[in-house]
């Protein structure tokens, strides 16, 4: 999708339709009107985009803005403060929220971006390097899985609404000698016990588990094999929903990938290591953006 002008009022016109129209108020329409919020963090030419249910304010996205990257968040659809769905996508959730992104992209006018995600914000990463792959120049992918789909395809957030389970397992195993860390993480705790309460229209969303839609682990193996933009995963040893084993999985059936894991970390390093995770990423971006290699040059 290509701007075609700009109307009277200063709202970005798509094919003569206020399609991905950006608001002042950090929200884009997307192309079956429904209301994005997003948020901007950074300022250049260095774009990154990243796609969840929310964003914890001091977490991975925030940080690589801090390294000179302009980042944005962009909540998924019929989530708050984006707009509430409710039509049941089954299968096809991960592509909405995948195209939402190229819409976000395509209201701020940038043509090829870096894609970061965490948990099933990387798992809109794998839908994205799928669908769109001359738009993602590199995806960096925290603790993606994705899920074997010989698992199931719910996914754990709708489990613990309808009392499938009562609890999710640890994500986090115990700090070892550590006092930063375990400040940062009851930081992140009471932020979290600090939210609203969810909509009841948020919480019959299930969305499900990504690219459930192959219908087998083998054809999601081959998926996988078909991607050929660069990817990052960074994980944690002790991560029982993105276990080392799927991640180990996935980096084997990525032909273009590298792949970090961190002993004594769970699914929620992102917002535990982000020093860490920021400079690592940076990293790959930074080799990436040069030759679109996921190694350093080797020298002749």
């Amino acid at each position: 999708m290509s701007r075609n002008r700009e109307d009277p009022d200063g709202i970005l016109v798509y094919n003569g339709k206020p399609e991905g129209t950006v608001m002042k108020t950090n929200e884009i329409l997307a192309e079956d009107g429904l209301r994005l919020h997003y948020d901007e963090y950074g300022t250049g030419s260095r774009v990154i985009l990243s796609a969840q249910v929310g964003f914890y304010p001091k977490g991975l996205q925030q940080s690589l803005a801090a390294q000179g990257y302009h980042v944005y968040c962009l909540t998924l659809r019929g989530f708050a403060p984006s707009g509430y769905v409710t039509e049941d996508y089954g299968a096809g959730w991960y592509d909405r929220f995948a195209d939402d992104v190229i819409c976000l992209a395509d209201a701020l006018s940038i043509d090829r971006f870096f894609y970061m995600g965490a948990s099933h914000g990387a798992g809109v990463g794998w839908h994205l390097a799928l669908r769109h792959p001359e738009r993602v120049a590199a995806f960096v992918a925290a603790v993606p899985g994705p899920h074997s789909l010989a698992e199931g395809a719910m996914s754990y957030r709708q489990m613990l609404l309808q009392g499938i389970i009562s609890a999710p397992p640890p994500f986090d195993p115990p700090v070892e000698d550590d006092a930063a860390r375990e400040a940062r993480r009851r930081e992140r705790e009471t932020w979290l016990k600090g939210l609203p309460e969810a909509d009841p229209r948020e919480k019959q969303v299930d969305y499900g588990r990504p690219l459930m839609g192959l219908g087998s682990e083998e054809k999601l193996r081959e998926a996988l094999k078909s991607i050929r933009t660069p990817v990052l995963i960074l994980g944690g040893t002790e991560d029982p929903i993105s276990t080392p084993a799927l991640m180990t999985r996935t980096a084997e059936c990525l032909p273009h990938c590298k792949l970090v894991m961190y002993s004594n970390c769970g699914h929620n390093i992102d917002t535990d290591l982000v020093e860490e995770l920021a400079e690592e990423a940076d990293r790959f971006l930074t080799q990436a953006e040069k030759n679109g290699k996921w190694y350093q040059e080797v020298k002749a």
